[in-house]
């Protein structure tokens, strides 16, 4: 049997929480391979979530059980599954970036196109 390290995402991490925070919350539940808490590139401060990962499924399943909406640190933590970039979910992004298309401009019924003609 294969085994399969979990990844699992830790979300509304308080800014004062370490990677041995996490780590610590999670060993109670089983063996932990890393604990990392994603930090800003420039300020290095924390940017707020973090990833665990568990080589032991059911361990991993039982972590997210019992420590989502637990508080660490003073904070209510949103622990789930994560979903990795080769899922398939990369065309998947509700559209960030596009920047107010359809919203007037280009003959979609905006300001610009009061009196004129579609084409």
């Amino acid at each position: 049997m294969e085994v399969m390290t979990m990844k699992i995402y830790v979300g509304n991490l308080s800014f004062e929480a370490s990677d041995q925070d996490l780590k610590d919350a999670f060993a109670a539940h089983g063996q932990v391979e890393t604990a990392t808490i994603v930090k800003d590139s420039f300020s290095g401060r924390s940017r707020g979530f973090g990833f665990v990962e568990m080589p032991n499924e059911a361990e991993a399943r039982a972590a997210i059980s019992a420590l989502n909406g637990q508080e660490l640190k003073g904070r209510a933590v949103k622990v789930n599954e994560a979903i990795s970039k080769s899922d398939g979910r990369k065309g998947e992004g509700g559209g960030r970036g596009r920047g107010g298309q359809g919203r007037g401009g280009q003959g979609r019924g905006g300001w610009g196109d009061r009196g004129r003609s579609n084409y």
